[in-house]
């Protein structure tokens, strides 16, 4: 009798600390987020008659990682599935040019670009009234690139202007963890793999001419709190 007391009177104690979820919630989560491109640079292999061609065909242009902000809105259709609308300042990334042993150019720094890229995903979650809630998800991504200025500053095309011709639509995968804790509020871990593309071209005596297919597919990981509504 005494146990059976006792039990009750944790399950008292423990009971409001859970922040079910149900259909109709929200949740609005804030993270630190860093993004890590996993690009794919062609640079050293286009061919045209332009400055691809007289680099190493080793060259490609390198995207460096950067933590931004994040804010994210979910909204709970059923107990387990829930949309997220994922919302990041923007990421600005340093652009270089790496590998050019013939010197050309030159392994340098061609400047930063602004991207701002809000993804919607459809998430499985499979323990929402347990504190530990894991989920998956799927969705898509579009990539805005607001500056997308670069110039060459050194070798034989110094001065010459090239630019992130433009903006991208993707798929976005995601895996993370709620941590339900008292009244609604969370702890969140994320992680996320990106796909996004773009086309990079430098400005020529005839037009701006093609000189990338430049794919940089971030991993972003994230982590921060959140509060059910």
């Amino acid at each position: 009798m005494k146990k059976s007391v006792l039990v009750l009177a944790i399950a008292a104690v423990f009971a409001p600390m859970l922040a079910q979820a149900e259909a109709g919630d929200w949740v609005v989560r804030v993270r630190a987020a860093n993004v890590s491109p996993n690009e794919d640079s062609k640079l050293g292999k286009t061919v045209n008659k332009n400055v691809a061609n007289v680099m190493s065909p080793g060259a490609e242009l390198s995207v460096d990682s950067h933590t931004i902000p994040e804010l994210d809105i979910s909204y709970y259709i059923t107990k387990n599935i829930a949309a997220e609308l994922i919302l990041a300042t923007g990421s600005k990334h340093d652009v270089s040019i790496k590998g050019d042993a013939n010197a050309t150019v030159g392994n340098q720094l061609l400047g930063s670009v602004d991207a701002l890229p809000p993804t919607l995903t459809a998430q499985w979650h499979f323990n929402p009234d347990q504190t530990i809630d894991p989920y998956v998800g799927a969705g898509i991504n579009y990539t805005n690139f607001l500056d997308k200025k670069l110039n060459i500053r050194q070798g034989a095309l110094a001065g010459s202007k090239i630019k992130v011709d433009n903006d991208s639509w993707g798929y976005a995968l995601q895996a993370g963890v709620d941590v339900n804790l008292k009244d609604g509020w969370l702890i969140n871990a994320d992680v996320k793999y990106v796909t996004i593309d773009t086309t990079v071209k430098l400005k020529t005596a005839s037009g701006w001419t093609k000189i990338d297919s430049l794919d940089i597919n971030p991993w972003v990981f994230g982590i921060g709190i959140g509060k059910k509504f």
